[in-house]
């Protein structure tokens, strides 16, 4: 998870470093590092950090899930939670060293500088920071394509819905959730162009309390079904409360609102643990920046639930099939932002320095990005 950029700069690094580690067919090029010697799987003790608790049944649970996948394959690990994204999270990665630790695994944007700068003086340990676009001579960054995914779910909602009114409700105002709402919303308008996406923010990752109050308030609106990017389960929860419909995130959490829920974007974080420490292992590993589309298994769909409408399960086939293909992308344009300017014209595709850049909403949200401080 991640905090809010504050420089201008900032985003333009992150252009410059995710491109430049684009081979020219568009798979991850390897950066360097400073050791290919490999290490046997007994002797490897792998480090997580998470923004939350594992128990939230949201993002840092499903890290954890891909940490209980290390060691269902015979790797050790250890995790500390609640690890914030200041300064204190040096000293998380300099306890887990201090215990053994050669491979430290950061889970949250706001944990990047600190990891880096923890990575230059610990050359002979691996680092990997999840969702951000520094790299080292021995830290990797890594991410999946979520968008896609979040496409694939506005679908369901956009076939649910009977007010034509879906809200969402969104943590930190940073690139990856605008760009998850904006291909939440497109997904909606691809089965159903009358329908709007409302937008609240609560401005944290963790905050069970905020997330379903911002909920329930576009509930109150008129919204009938909800979708989120954020930790808890707390949308659901409301939306089963209202007799509404929700679609969660980073856990098939189908028990906690049977009566709501749809399906949900889904991370499987073991799929890329176990072939980076395999590569370890193996004395092949490089850092690089990675950022694998569904077809790779690191993002995916819940299975469907009977609450969705007759025929969501062929149109989320079809878009899927179409995606995969290369036949079609989320972010083709001709695509305006909800200020009526073009912002992507007929004929072309949002390229990954535009995604990783976007700051403002599609035609069809109702709401806007708060600027960084």
């Amino acid at each position: 998870m991640k905090k809010v950029f504050t420089l201008l700069l900032v985003l333009t690094l992150v252009f410059t470093t995710l491109v430049g580690c684009k081979k020219e067919d568009g798979t991850d090029k390897p950066g360097t590092t400073s050791d290919n010697k490999g290490i046997a799987k007994e002797d490897l003790l792998i480090g997580f950090l998470y923004v939350g608790p594992i128990g939230d049944q949201g993002y840092s649970y499903a890290h954890d899930l891909g940490r209980l996948d290390l060691e269902a394959a015979g790797y050790k690990t250890k995790y500390v939670e609640n690890v914030p994204e200041t300064a204190d999270c040096e000293k998380s990665i300099r306890d887990l060293i201090d215990q053994g630790c050669n491979v430290i695994i950061a889970t949250s944007f706001g944990h990047m500088d600190w990891t880096y700068n923890v990575s230059l003086e610990y050359p002979d340990v691996k680092f990997f920071h999840c969702s951000g676009y520094q790299t080292g001579d021995n830290m990797s960054a890594f991410f999946g394509r979520m968008y896609q995914i979040r496409f694939l779910s506005g679908i369901a909602a956009g076939l649910k819905t009977e007010t034509n009114k879906i809200g969402y409700v969104a943590a930190m105002p940073l690139a990856e959730v605008v760009r998850g709402a904006n291909a939440f919303a497109l997904g909606v308008q691809s089965v159903n162009p009358d329908a709007t996406v409302e937008v609240k923010w609560t401005n944290s990752w963790y905050d069970p309390a905020a997330e379903k109050a911002a909920a329930v308030e576009l509930l109150n609106s008129g919204a009938d079904v909800l979708a989120q990017h954020c930790d808890t389960t707390g949308p659901q929860i409301a939306a089963e409360e209202k007799g509404a419909f929700a679609v969660g995130y980073n856990a098939n959490t189908f028990d906690v609102a049977p009566g709501a829920f749809l399906t949900a974007p889904l991370w499987n974080w073991g799929v890329y643990y176990l072939a980076q420490m395999q590569q370890i292992v193996d004395g092949t590993w490089e850092a690089s920046n990675y950022w694998g589309s569904m077809d790779t298994g690191i993002v995916s769909l819940a299975d469907l639930t009977n609450n969705c409408a007759p025929g969501t399960k062929e149109a989320i086939e079809a878009a899927y099939n179409a995606i995969a293909a290369g036949e079609y992308d989320v972010f083709d344009g001709p695509l305006t932002n909800n200020e009526g300017i073009e912002m992507v014209p007929e004929g072309s595709t949002m390229s990954d320095a535009d995604l990783l850049a976007m700051v403002w909403f599609v035609d069809g949200i109702i709401g806007s990005v708060p600027k960084s401080n």
